[in-house]
């Protein structure tokens, strides 16, 4: 799973993020779950990029220090649609919740952290769509589709989401 902790002791510290114009502000407690990186064209299109580059953590691990957003439901492949918190203000997207979930998990977008470098994607997924010039690094795991949590989250995770979904 990607090292969100310090360097020396790999003890978590909080992950601080936020939108564009600082309305709102946002604190990760917890290590995410996992990161991924989805090359789908859903998210290409959905971020005006290549990919999206997610972190998937409990709402109760999300704190809000500033501010409220705006929940926005937008179409998704699945038919059943996603739901993304954005910035009331500026509109920026922080966190969505995919319809598989629920809201039982923020899938926080890890460009809108302060030092989004500390996640790095644990496995890319939808390679099978991704953008013939972006090079995935070697090293990391990557999947033509979707992915089964088993074969890729590590145990303190799944233990983790099995808690979530009771």
């Amino acid at each position: 799973m990607a090292d969100a902790g310090d360097s020396n002791d790999n003890v978590f510290t909080p992950l601080d993020g936020g939108c564009t114009c600082g309305e709102v502000r946002y604190r990760m407690t917890a290590p995410p779950l996992f990161v991924h990186c989805c090359h789908c064209r859903w998210c290409q299109r959905e971020t005006g990029s290549s990919f999206a580059l997610n972190a998937l953590i409990e709402p109760a691990q999300l704190q809000m220090p500033q501010g409220t957003v705006d929940f926005v439901l937008t179409p998704s492949a699945s038919g059943r649609g996603q739901k993304y918190a954005r910035c009331p203000r500026c509109h920026v997207a922080l966190w969505s919740h995919y319809a598989g979930a629920g809201d039982a998990v923020c899938f926080v977008r890890v460009g809108t952290l302060d030092t989004p470098d500390r996640l790095p994607p644990d496995l890319h997924i939808f390679t099978m769509s991704k953008q013939p010039w972006v090079v995935l690094p070697p090293g990391t795991p990557a999947v033509h589709e979707y992915y089964e949590r088993k074969d890729h989250w590590p145990a303190a995770s799944l233990a983790r989401w099995r808690a979530l979904r009771g």
